[in-house]
């Protein structure tokens, strides 16, 4: 298999071992804000490190990046904050689930904005794959009630769309960011895009907790310790996305890395003693089916 499989699958991991230590954090007194801005705040330095790291090793030096590359990478950053909002906005509706669900059409979504923005299409055979890998995905995310229990509201649905949406423009920013690097080397344009990114992620986040919840800005710096460790698994999850980006079409690179639900259920299963339910088994089905079909075209 090329590179581009392995990093999008171990990006995939270490994203569940994220959401589970993220989760965490919820009990330490931050806010959301707080718990998101956690993520980022470690990312920036971290991979900065990294880069001027790779920098000396090979002996490189920083290349002109266009005016395009911070525009790409500024909207990257930002959708993905926006796609993070409007997916907590759901948590305070009744209906979240089915909202939540919505918010699954990201792999759909990508490949069309990838054939718009970028003009990179996915064949046919790869357009199939990601719907059924979409399909697989809406079972796994099938609350346990079924969907007509739930009575979606439409602010729920119009909330998981813009997720959705917000996600996928999220991806397309990255992918185009990492194609604006003049360097031959995957793993060093990735790193670029990754630290332009963070860094106004991190500066746009700071200044919303400023403004809007004033002290958390300090209740994050008082647990940096336990803070950390989001922080280091959030930057190698995003490095191996972002070497992803710039290896592969990002329509193929969300669609494999929908394999993260696959991993979330098995840690739900091995670290929590949840069951498997009927629909979940069906899902997790189908998403290999999609996978593998994704491998054997590339």
């Amino acid at each position: 298999m090329e590179i581009w499989v392995w990093v999008t699958i171990a990006a995939a991991a270490v994203q569940t071992v994220r959401f589970m230590l993220q989760k965490r954090l919820k009990g330490l007194g931050l806010s959301t804000g707080g718990a998101t801005f956690s993520r980022f705040v470690f990312a920036a330095p971290l991979a900065g490190a990294a880069l001027v790291a790779l920098m000396v090793t090979r002996g490189d030096g920083l290349p002109a990046l266009p005016p395009a590359f911070w525009l790409w990478a500024m909207a990257g950053g930002a959708a993905q904050i926006i796609a993070t909002f409007c997916t907590v906005a759901l948590f305070s509706e009744r209906s979240f689930a089915v909202g939540i669900a919505f918010t699954k059409t990201e792999a759909i979504l990508v490949a069309g904005f990838s054939a718009l923005l970028l003009g990179e299409p996915v064949s046919a055979l790869g357009l199939v794959a990601i719907l059924i890998g979409t399909l697989g995905v809406l079972f796994l995310s099938r609350p346990p009630g079924g969907w007509t229990g739930q009575g979606a509201s439409h602010r729920a649905l119009v909330l998981g769309l813009l997720a959705g949406g917000f996600f996928g423009l999220s991806a397309i920013g990255y992918r185009a960011a990492t194609l604006e690097v003049d360097h031959p080397l995957a793993l060093f344009r990735a790193l670029v895009a990754l630290v332009a990114a963070t860094s106004f992620q991190t500066l746009a986040m700071a200044l919303w907790l400023r403004w809007r919840e004033p002290g958390e800005l300090g209740r994050v710096a008082t647990r940096w310790l336990a803070v950390l460790p989001v922080g280091v698994t959030g930057v190698l999850g995003s490095a191996g996305w972002f070497i992803a980006f710039a290896l592969q079409n990002a329509a193929y690179v969300r669609s494999l890395g929908q394999i993260e639900l696959i991993f979330s259920i098995l840690a739900s299963v091995i670290f929590f003693r949840e069951k498997v339910r009927l629909a979940e088994v069906l899902g997790m089905a189908l998403l290999a089916v999609s996978i593998i079909m994704i491998v054997a075209l590339i």
